[in-house]
């Protein structure tokens, strides 16, 4: 569900560009303007604009934005303007690479995706990149970590939700088997039933879990894995169950740690997606709006365009 808040009247494509590029003819950049435009403009109409733009001015429309934006407004615009899949596609990439290293960001983006929206990613990463996913993920992780992210984006995986209850009850079985390992959880196996099961299919092993071994999953995970592994465990994990739950508390932690790299990533890229169920879940669970919370830790045009995005409130 998207929260971007459109116009009531179509909106011209051409008429953007010309007003985008009358906002930088402003000493230091009209920043208010290219809010009040980009903001609320979906993912076609962002492609479109950018395309006029070239046509009209002969120029790249996000290398002028570079130019005039600066800071984490800049950012957080520059990362809205791509479409969603070719911004995760560019999130995993710049979380691979060697001079940044945030797999935390590359896990996340992939860990959180259907099965669906990896195979859109791996394409559009074929061409911007020209190399597959897999090639980088293999260079650039290493251990249970790489073998975790490589079977997820390498098996199919049904998206339906129809579950097998037989398979839930041994799936559980197996893994309450491999978190009882002495030293440590036996991770093949968690790798495996997470890497294969459906969305659906693990959440009715969740529920299987509780009700035989009289615990959640989730603490298995977090006393049992470590490191990077576990992220991407729970991360696949929380999203079966409910993935609005599962951003909203990474918005509470970024916020809480002044991460504004996350925060801005979580809001970009699930604006178009279920920020509504975000904003609903994170209210529900800390009693405030997320809108209010955003507002007090961040500042300037900067908030003005997350705010934006994060559309009306709940």
């Amino acid at each position: 569900m998207s929260t971007l808040s459109l116009p009531p009247l179509p909106v011209c494509p051409k008429d953007d560009a010309v007003q985008l590029h009358q906002s930088f003819k402003w000493l230091g950049c009209d920043a208010k303007a290219v809010i009040s435009i980009v903001a609320h403009r979906d993912a076609t109409q962002r492609s479109l604009i950018q395309h006029e733009y070239k046509q009209l001015y002969s120029e790249d429309l996000l290398k002028r934005l570079a130019n005039e934006l600066h800071g984490r407004l800049e950012t957080a615009v520059l990362m809205w303007m791509h479409d969603p899949v070719g911004r995760d596609a560019l999130v995993i990439r710049k979380g691979l690479l060697p001079a940044v290293i945030d797999l935390c960001a590359a896990t996340e983006v992939i860990c959180s995706r259907t099965p669906s929206q990896i195979q859109l990613i791996k394409e559009t990463y074929q061409y911007k990149f020209r190399v597959s996913l897999e090639q980088d993920i293999g260079k650039r992780t290493s251990g249970h970590h790489k073998k975790l992210l490589l079977a997820y984006v390498t098996t199919p995986r049904y998206e339906g939700f129809e579950v097998d209850m037989e398979m839930a009850k041994k799936d559980t079985k197996d893994l309450h088997e491999a978190g009882e390992k002495i030293w440590a959880a036996d991770d093949k196996t968690f790798i495996r039933i997470f890497s294969e099961r459906s969305r659906a299919q693990l959440a009715a092993t969740c529920t299987a879990y509780q009700e035989m071994y009289g615990g959640p999953l989730e603490k298995v995970l977090k006393h049992k894995t470590s490191g990077k592994v576990q992220h991407g465990l729970l991360t696949i994990l929380k999203c079966c169950i409910n993935p609005a739950e599962y951003f909203a508390k990474v918005l509470r932690r970024a916020m809480k740690h002044n991460n504004d790299l996350t925060l801005m990533r979580v809001i970009v890229t699930r604006t178009e997606y279920d920020m509504q169920y975000i904003k609903a879940e994170y209210l529900k669970k800390y009693k405030k709006t997320l809108d209010g919370v955003v507002h007090s830790a961040t500042s300037g045009y900067y908030r003005t365009f997350l705010l934006a995005l994060l559309g009306p409130k709940c």
